[in-house]
């Protein structure tokens, strides 16, 4: 139940995964934040005339002014036994994306066709960041990365996220989605934003313009993970030990991961230390992983401050930003 002094919303469960998906069209602008386009077409994808899977959605990602991405989306229910059924299909659509590369694009295309304001806006991405048109755009972005899936569910286990979080050799990100409503039918949705704390648009499309808006660091030359921790883990872990463990991280961002960073809380409440990062591997049967380092962690020359009401608050969880960025900011504000 979710209660404000001016009403009561009670959970009303999705039924069907019609029921999921439009819920997701109804939020998808928050839901995947700006610069990224959901496109819900289902076409099956057929490998030698056998047709292995019939993927949801598309999620179109133009969040990178220089990397942009295609993800793969899977909606499901709870309810549906996920475990074995979403494993499988995902399994099955990374093997369908990297054989039939050129028919994943021909759909993509075509349904974009149909939405011509989503189209006109991966136009002007393009046009805008020297990818020509939306036919050399979507080879970019199908043929030049890595097969990358979003799952979208109404309620995650901790098996589940352990599968899709440890088990894949690829990316995989986990959206969960639910629902409430009030006596008169008024519907409130709860979800954590897609990558929320991975990136922020660097540019705005459509403007023609690069650098407006928020400045933040381009999301594909993210390398640096940047955890909090308290004097006795610092000391015994990352000290003694060579390594940080039990950390969250997006399975999409494990491969771009060179370097650990350690924002000590207060009363240091500063950036003190980053170390090379040698491997990152699943933290015991858990969806959390372990961060070996590659040498001991080092010292930085100039500790990296929290700024009283700077715009970055102190960090609370992992954050992610660029190694250069981090050895050049004099401040947390500019680390992010």
């Amino acid at each position: 139940m979710l209660w404000t002094s001016e009403d009561t919303y009670h959970e009303e469960p999705f039924e069907l995964e019609a029921d999921l998906e439009d819920a997701i069209r109804t939020v998808s602008a928050d839901l995947f934040g700006p610069n990224r386009f959901y496109v819900d077409v289902k076409k099956k994808i057929e490998l030698k005339n056998k047709a292995i899977n019939v993927p949801d959605a598309y999620l179109i990602d133009l969040s990178s002014i220089k990397k942009p991405r295609l993800y793969v989306v899977e909606n499901e229910l709870a309810k549906h036994n996920p475990l074995k059924h979403v494993a499988v299909q995902i399994l099955e659509m990374s093997l369908s994306f990297e054989a039939t590369q050129r028919k994943v694009k021909s759909i993509v295309k075509k349904a974009l066709d149909t939405e011509p304001e989503t189209r006109q806006q991966c136009e002007n991405y393009a046009t805008v960041n020297g990818f020509g048109n939306v036919d050399y755009l979507l080879e970019r972005m199908i043929y030049d990365n890595e097969f990358g899936a979003l799952v979208i569910i109404d309620e995650l286990s901790e098996e589940l996220e352990t599968v899709f979080m440890s088990r894949f050799k690829f990316g995989v990100e986990v959206l969960t989605l639910s629902r409430y409503r009030n006596e008169e039918g008024d519907r409130i949705y709860a979800f954590e934003p897609f990558l929320e704390d991975v990136d922020a648009p660097v540019g705005v499309i459509g403007t023609g313009t690069l650098g407006v808006g928020k400045a933040t660091v381009d999301p594909s030359d993210i390398d640096t993970i940047v955890v909090p921790a308290r004097e006795d883990g610092f000391q015994e872990t990352a000290l003694g030990e060579s390594r940080w463990y039990k950390i969250r991280i997006h399975s999409s961002m494990i491969p771009r991961i060179k370097y650990l960073a350690v924002y000590r809380v207060a009363p240091i409440s500063a950036i003190t230390h980053v170390a090379p990062v040698q491997s990152i591997e699943p933290w015991k049967d858990t969806s959390k992983y372990v961060v070996n380092f590659s040498e001991n962690i080092e010292e930085l020359e100039k500790s990296i401050k929290l700024i009283q009401k700077g715009k970055i608050k102190a960090p609370m969880a992992p954050r992610y930003t660029s190694h250069e960025r981090l050895r050049n900011a004099k401040n947390l504000d500019e680390a992010f």
